[in-house]
């Protein structure tokens, strides 16, 4: 083997190894579902790229993105409850947990079915810039956000989608003032709701979250008024 040769593996496999921990490093960042959230989970469907609970093919698909770096399966407490009105809630899986790398990734369902799409923190800000691109999609019915809003990208002040912002009193990782400057890019229609004493975490079930503020309800109780919430504006969604 030429020395041009060798040189070429050795510096592929420095970067493979480089790769390697900077993925291990994430993984060991993720925040983890409860074990009342893995509970809940363990009565949905689990595939490479969703986790998918069953509902009534006469209702809107729910396409969910979650935060970055937190596990899929943290937010099924309420998917689980919008499970038993009827709703299908596709949880969305993505490479590291981290939305930015597969914003696309409600591809798969939204040629299908009616839907519609939402997220926490930054998964909301992805899901937002998925629905910029396909708000002439007829099966777009909604968009909404849990602790999230939309940006520049995903622009959706000229939508006449129904949209659903919910944050909360105790949040101490979204800025209320990025809240309020992106408040632009949302509809003047835009449905605005706030869980009282609730925080950022607790719109998954997955523990504290770091430059979170300590919330003054149950995790119980937020999962509970996150899940009234989107039934009360699924309803209204033709």
């Amino acid at each position: 083997m030429s020395m041009k040769k060798r040189k070429q593996l050795t510096a592929v496999g420095l970067v493979l190894a480089i790769l390697c921990l900077i993925f291990m490093a994430l993984r060991h960042q993720t925040y983890q579902p409860s074990t009342l959230a893995s509970n809940s989970a363990s009565k949905a469907t689990i595939s490479r790229n969703f986790t998918e609970f069953k509902g009534l093919s006469t209702k809107p698909l729910v396409i969910f993105y979650p935060g970055a770096l937190v596990e899929p399966n943290s937010y099924s407490i309420w998917a689980q409850q919008l499970s038993k009105h009827g709703y299908r809630v596709a949880i969305a899986h993505f490479p590291m947990d981290f939305a930015l790398l597969a914003v696309n990734r409600a591809d798969q369902y939204s040629q299908k079915t009616p839907y519609v799409i939402g997220g926490h923190s930054l998964g909301g800000v992805c899901a937002a810039r998925y629905a910029n691109k396909h708000q002439k999609q007829k099966n777009l019915k909604g968009v909404f956000f849990l602790a999230s809003y939309a940006d520049q990208k995903g622009n959706l002040s000229k939508t006449k989608l129904p949209v659903l912002q919910v944050t909360a009193t105790n949040d101490g990782v979204i800025k209320k003032s990025r809240l309020k400057q992106n408040a632009k890019y949302l509809p003047q229609t835009t449905t605005k709701k706030v869980i009282k004493g609730g925080n950022h975490a607790g719109f998954g079930s997955y523990g504290a979250q770091k430059g979170d503020k300590k919330a003054t309800i149950s995790n119980a109780s937020q999962q509970r008024q996150v899940a009234q919430l989107l039934l009360a504006w699924l309803a209204k969604i033709k």
